[in-house]
């Protein structure tokens, strides 16, 4: 469509993609955690990562457990020897994640640290006190010999309390702790070097892709389904079968407690349709580590590149793809937004959906709603001037025909006949009177659609309504004597005036009383009358013509429109007069009245307002 391929305006389009893309970025960023959140929440329960060996495996103190030991307060004795039989399994590392800060059982405290003494690799958990100013850390018997302190803190977003990250290090007061999860997987390498950078920290030839930000290192946890989770086994099943200890040879353990009559030790997790044990959070964490399946997000930069070349291809497709092409293109940018952050998900990066599909959307919105407002405007603006076009040259070959035919047929008589002298200056008056009369009606023409377009202001003059009609009534009387038709002109009042153009106005005059004579049959008469209706001028031109039904009235008025009796009458015309008079007195605000019926005639009266009263000017005077 060559209107879509340059239309204009372009800076104002731009413009007002621009102001799309400010109003969408900024709310995502005011807004868009939350859709964020929710976007990676949704990914997570719909893909399925590829499935690896477990490094790991829980000793669970789940319900059986704290029922045969009778509460959390005489598990630590219970403990003490399931630990002393993992120990002979050779595990890789043992992580406990029970606080050791209390004083419950002196000898099952020393039981305990018996037990620990034997367990190779072995890492304690640490809290900090309410304030989170002093770390509370297990008691010194625990730790004397040599387990490391790791804190297990988890990182419940404040939107919905859901916890997608833990901190993998923490400080209170002078002291910062690594994450519990962090010490088992370096320990489980066999405690190699452990390289500390702002983007990353190393792990023997291991990178983790947690780059420092606001003072924290937060890893995004790589929860796992339920059919792929890590084993747990119950302390009291390695308590009841001691075959079971040998199903933690060169495993990661992590003992903790996922009883359900634990709340404390409970949080809200992506995969989770209830609440998620710490332990379990800690191990997926380590498993995230051991198989390397890290989740990083995406920097914010590809993000608004992305965004903007989104704003870019639904600005392109509005501006030259056609109809529905467009609009399936915009729908389809749309939907690019909302998949691309699933497409990178799949391949464990974690891309912004908020910001993209505000972009997008808003910007197709955006660029739908400029082409309906202003394309579309430019599309009726086109297509007005394409009919006015075609008006005009309607126009030349209805109303100028009957001059330029007496133009031309004069004119042959001059050349091709000697003619007397006096003759010849008959038809020369001819010629001068109707190459004036076809002047004055372009003029006319040019000036209604002028007026139309609102490219000229009316003229307004006084204008005495007896001696305009009587102009009229004379230059169509030689039409009606020809047919034999009677012109009769009821008194007007010399009082009577109107403020407008003179010439248009007397074009719609005239034009009306010609139609009265062409379509009435032979020997009929037309009246003609003028009367003021209040503040109102009414002019009304009667014939005994053809008619009308009332369906054809509503139609008239349209450009091009005839009826059928008019085009079996056999007289020519376009049927664009009435229109050209219609926009002539609605530019004076008036109005034309019709009321017809077939084979009883016509009466059209140009109701418009009255005006100031003029001197009387003759009919000589004008021309």
């Amino acid at each position: 469509m060559a209107l879509r391929k340059g239309f204009k305006g372009t800076a104002s389009y731009a413009g007002l993609l621009a102001a799309a893309f400010v109003v969408a970025y900024i709310g995502s960023i005011a807004f868009g955690r939350k859709v964020d959140n929710f976007a990676y929440d949704y990914m997570f329960q719909r893909h399925r990562p590829q499935p690896w060996p477990k490094q790991s495996v829980i000793l669970a103190i789940d319900d059986a457990t704290l029922r045969y030991t009778g509460g959390m307060g005489h598990v630590r004795g219970a403990l003490a020897t399931a630990l002393r039989r993992i120990a002979a399994a050779k595990p890789k590392v043992v992580a406990v994640d029970i606080i050791l800060a209390d004083e419950v059982d002196p000898v099952a405290n020393a039981e305990l640290a018996e037990a620990f003494r034997i367990t190779p690799n072995l890492v304690l958990d640490c809290e900090t006190d309410p304030a989170g100013a002093v770390w509370e850390d297990p008691l010194p018997q625990f730790r004397q010999w040599g387990a490391r302190l790791g804190q297990v803190y988890a990182d419940p977003d404040g939107d919905d309390s859901v916890t997608r990250s833990i901190p993998l290090e923490r400080v209170a007061g002078h002291d910062q702790r690594w994450a519990l999860s962090l010490w088992a997987y370096r320990l489980s390498r066999g405690d190699p070097r452990f390289v500390i950078a702002p983007g990353d920290l190393q792990v023997g030839d291991t990178i983790l892709p947690v780059p420092l930000v606001k003072d924290r290192r937060s890893m995004r946890v790589r929860y796992l389904p339920r059919d792929m989770a890590v084993p747990q086994i119950s302390l009291k099943q390695v308590l009841d079968d001691p075959v079971v200890a040998a199903r933690f040879t060169d495993k990661a353990v992590f003992v903790g407690v996922t009883a359900m009559t634990e709340v404390r030790d409970r949080l809200f997790t992506p995969l989770a349709n209830g609440q998620t044990p710490g332990i379990v959070i800690h191990t997926d964490a380590f498993e995230t580590m051991a198989a390397g399946a890290f989740l990083t997000d995406v920097a914010d930069l590809w993000v608004i590149l992305f965004s903007i070349a989104l704003l870019i291809a639904s600005g392109l497709a509005f501006r030259y793809l056609p109809g529905w092409w467009a609009y399936l293109a915009g729908t389809s940018i749309v939907l690019s937004s909302a998949i691309t952050p699933y497409v990178f998900f799949t391949h464990s990066r974690v891309f912004s959906f908020a910001t993209p599909a505000a972009v997008a959307t808003l910007a197709t919105m955006t660029a739908a709603a400029y082409y309906h407002l202003v394309v579309r405007r430019n599309l009726r603006i086109e297509q007005t001037s394409r009919e006015r076009y075609q008006q005009a040259m309607h126009f030349v070959t209805h109303e100028m025909r009957t001059p330029l035919s007496a133009i031309q047929g004069s004119s042959e008589l001059i050349s091709r006949y000697n003619l007397s002298e006096e003759k010849r200056q008959q038809i020369a008056l001819l010629i001068h009177s109707e190459s004036k009369r076809l002047a004055r009606m372009v003029e006319i023409f040019l000036n209604v659609e002028r007026l139309s377009a609102g490219q000229m202001e009316l003229k307004r003059e006084a204008i005495g309504v007896k001696q305009l009609v009587e102009v009229c009534v004379e230059r169509v009387r030689p039409l009606g004597d020809r047919k034999h038709i009677a012109i009769t002109l009821h008194p007007i009042s010399e009082e009577l005036n109107l403020s407008g153009d003179r010439e248009l106005v007397e074009y719609a005059c005239y034009n009306l009383l010609t139609n009265a004579v062409k379509y009435s049959p032979q020997r009929t008469e037309v009246i003609v009358s003028g009367w003021q209706d209040d503040s109102q001028i009414r002019i009304a031109v009667k014939d005994q013509g053809i008619g009308m039904d009332q369906k054809e009235v509503t139609q008239i008025f349209q450009k091009f429109y005839r009826t059928r009796k008019a085009e079996e009458s056999g007289e020519a015309g376009t049927g664009i007069g009435l229109s050209i008079v219609q926009q002539i007195v609605e530019q004076h605000g008036g109005r034309i009245e019709v009321t017809s019926q077939p084979g009883a005639g016509s009466c059209f009266t140009l109701v418009m307002p009255a005006g100031a009263p003029s001197p009387v000017q003759t009919a000589a005077e004008r021309n």
